[in-house]
């Protein structure tokens, strides 16, 4: 009886290690938002070429005024949210797979960090451009 004893506690140790991971964890939110982020760049991505396409050519106050307008300036946010967001996510995913130990915890804050302030610089420079245009009205 005292032989099927620790193999029982070995058992629950690795259940406990196991526990909170895979698809039952937040894999499927993190999936999820994966997919919905990706599909949500499909349109504005393409409304973005869209309005490159017919802005080719244009002198620079056009393009400022064109990004003065507030629907403009709204799509780029959220373009530019969505983007880094999307790559946040998947540069997540790259950090879980492929780096391990002491490394894992900081290039996860990293990534997350960086993402972030490139979310921030691109929403900043589309409010320098709404001020600009808005300045050319």
């Amino acid at each position: 009886m005292t032989d099927s004893a620790p193999h029982i506690e070995v058992m629950r140790s690795q259940l406990g290690r196991a526990r909170g991971l895979g698809a039952g964890g937040s894999g499927t939110a993190h999936w999820w938002a994966e997919r919905v982020s990706a599909a949500s760049l499909l349109p504005l991505s393409t409304w973005f070429i869209v309005q490159m396409f017919r802005l080719g050519g244009a002198d620079h106050a056009a393009v400022v005024k064109w990004g003065g307008k507030p629907v403009n300036a709204t799509m780029l946010t959220a373009l530019i949210i969505t983007t880094f967001y999307h790559a946040q996510l998947g540069l997540q995913v790259i950090v879980d797979d492929y780096v391990h130990g002491k490394a894992h915890l900081p290039t996860r804050i990293l990534v997350k960090l960086f993402t972030s302030l490139l979310g921030l610089l691109g929403v900043v420079a589309v409010i320098k451009f709404v001020a600009a245009g808005n300045r050319r009205s």
